[in-house]
């Protein structure tokens, strides 16, 4: 007989599941759990200062993990609806998280309790599913489907909500724990489909391929390189994904479409086959039309999702399936053929030379020595000192999206960034979750001067629980897009765009991290190579030229007229 209470049975069920870091922030909802965990060694818990921070940070946890990350609102009403913004993040990422909030008592439900709301309708809206638990003994089962469901399939956020008196319920838990994911295993492709896109390869004469997220969610990106290498095809991106690859593969191209680069793009303007692994072609990557895409060919997609699947764009085939199983069974079926005579050698010259081109001029513009410094020097000198094995953190905004294809990625998974919801306020707490999952990888923070206010409040956090990460911050003094948007179509008529913000080394200093200033060339990449030298939390603030800004969604003001 094991008699427990049902923080008990919860904390039990969550070591059985696998999880190994609790994010969260202490409440009274919750207090027998938090009791349950101060025994349980094999669990760390990590108090933050926000529960949409811990939100993010446990999104990161679970991108580079690949396990799920876990986020305990302690407290019903306000602790669980600062939950709702990370939520959105972590849908629209088809990141994997289980979030626990604590709920009012049961008997109070429904009468308008103290901090009680629809927590159940609200997040029902956000996620990939959410449950309100109505029994302490059947926690551990809604435990082991919270954790499956947010891994499974298209991986995303999910919540359980549980009545605070339930923890304190006792009963003889006899069930036994299990992870129910260690028996699942992804379906072996189908012959006769593989057999079909192999003569649609070797009939091709520009073929490509567009590597998404779930070619990093499935730890696909070896199969992938290893089918370019057998027919030497080129490996686009999609958008937020240049990582999906090691960029030193030789014909590694980088993002495609709007937010990539040029080289890429007149790849799948020019192709006549696109094998598109584990992405949508979606809104950031082709804006659903055709400019980046030719409308002339034959798309081979792949998604674990089957709804994904010709969604926005027509296709020849289509396999619901892990893009990295999928892109082994197609390398094995073409092996052995000659690559060096395939009608595509001289398209690959061409490309290899433009991408060469692109690279040359980065560096060109990444040599500049004047003051401010622009953004495309900063990448340079992080480009130069970032190790192999770094996992970077983006925001967004512009400053951080000209940063997405410029940045160089080896170790998949290798970058985060708020991806489809464009979060701004995301990334230094997704740094923190990212090093809890990989402590031994270096992680770089990159974001502005307005987004990092948003979070700051969580470098306490980083120095309490020694996530030593490297917080980049770019300082324009603007909201940069939307400045750029006023400078660009609203002729300078400027309004609620500038940013006063205070010397964050020095903010880092008082918290007790490391601060570093970097105004002058050079000054970047020295502070980021001795913090990452200290292992300690950090925080370089970096002056950067303000009219460097540029108007990105120039298609949201067709109706203005571009000065």
């Amino acid at each position: 007989m094991t008699e427990r209470n049902g923080g008990e049975a919860l904390v039990a069920a969550l070591k059985a599941a696998g999880v190994t870091h609790i994010f969260g922030i202490l409440g009274s909802s919750t207090m027998e759990v938090y009791d349950a965990l101060y025994d349980e060694k094999a669990i760390t818990y990590i108090g933050v200062r926000d529960e949409r921070s811990g939100t993010h940070m446990a999104d990161a946890f679970g991108r580079v993990s690949g396990r799920p990350g876990v986020i305990l609102a302690g407290q019903a009403g306000p602790g669980a609806s600062n939950l709702l913004t990370g939520l959105i993040q972590a849908k629209l990422a088809y990141s994997p998280v289980v979030a626990i909030a604590g709920l009012a008592s049961s008997e109070h439900l429904g009468r308008d309790a103290f901090q009680e709301f629809d927590q159940q309708s609200v997040f029902s809206a956000v996620t990939k599913r959410t449950w309100t638990v109505t029994r302490a003994d059947r926690i551990p089962e809604f435990v082991r489907e919270a954790v499956t469901l947010a891994s499974v399939g298209r991986r995303g956020p999910v919540v359980l909500n549980i009545p605070r008196d339930l923890f304190a319920q006792s009963f003889d838990d006899q069930r036994p724990h299990w992870d129910a994911r260690d028996s699942i295993v992804a379906a072996v492709p189908d012959p006769e489909q593989i057999e079909r896109i192999k003569r649609l390869l070797l009939q091709a004469k520009s073929p490509v391929i567009v590597a998404g997220g779930g070619v990093k969610a499935g730890r696909g990106w070896e199969a992938v390189t290893r089918l370019a290498d057998a027919l030497a095809l080129p490996i686009a991106t999609a958008a937020g994904h240049p990582d999906a690859v090691p960029n030193d593969h030789p014909l590694f191209a980088g993002q495609v479409g709007p937010r990539g680069n040029p080289a890429a793009s007149r790849l799948t303007r020019e192709a006549d086959v696109i094998l598109a692994f584990g992405t949508r072609l979606g809104f950031n990557t082709t804006f659903y039309t055709h400019n980046d895409l030719a409308k002339a060919a034959r798309i081979v997609q792949v998604d674990v999702d089957p709804a994904a699947l010709g969604r926005f764009f027509p296709i020849e085939i289509g396999i619901a399936g892990d893009a990295g199983a999928v892109a082994a069974a197609i390398a094995k079926a073409v092996a052995g053929t000659d690559a060096k005579n395939l009608p595509w050698s001289a398209r690959n010259e061409a490309f290899l030379a433009e991408r060469a081109q692109l690279l040359a001029e980065r560096e060109r513009l990444g040599a500049h020595t004047g003051t401010p410094m622009r953004p495309e020097r900063v990448f340079a000198e992080l480009r130069s000192v970032l190790p192999r094995n770094s996992i970077v953190t983006l925001d967004a905004g512009t400053l951080c999206l000209q940063a997405t294809d410029q940045l160089r990625y080896f170790t998949p998974p290798a970058l985060l960034s708020p991806l489809d919801f464009g979060l701004v306020g995301f990334s230094y707490a997704a740094g923190l979750g990212a090093k809890a999952a990989a402590p031994d990888r270096p992680v770089v923070t990159l974001m502005g001067d307005g987004g990092f206010a948003m979070t700051m409040g969580e470098i306490t956090t980083a120095v309490q629980h020694g996530l030593a990460t490297v917080a980049v911050v770019l300082d324009n003094g603007c909201w940069g897009a939307e400045k750029a948007y006023q400078r660009d179509f609203y002729n300078g008529r400027y309004i609620g765009c500038d940013v006063l913000s205070p010397p964050y080394d020095g903010v880092a200093k008082l918290c007790g991290a490391e601060g570093y200033a970097a105004s002058k060339p050079g000054e970047v990449a020295a502070a980021v190579a001795d913090a990452l030298k200290k292992k300690r939390p950090a925080v370089v603030h970096v002056k950067v030229d303000p009219e460097a800004i540029v108007s990105f969604r120039r298609d949201s003001f067709k109706h203005r007229r571009s000065t």
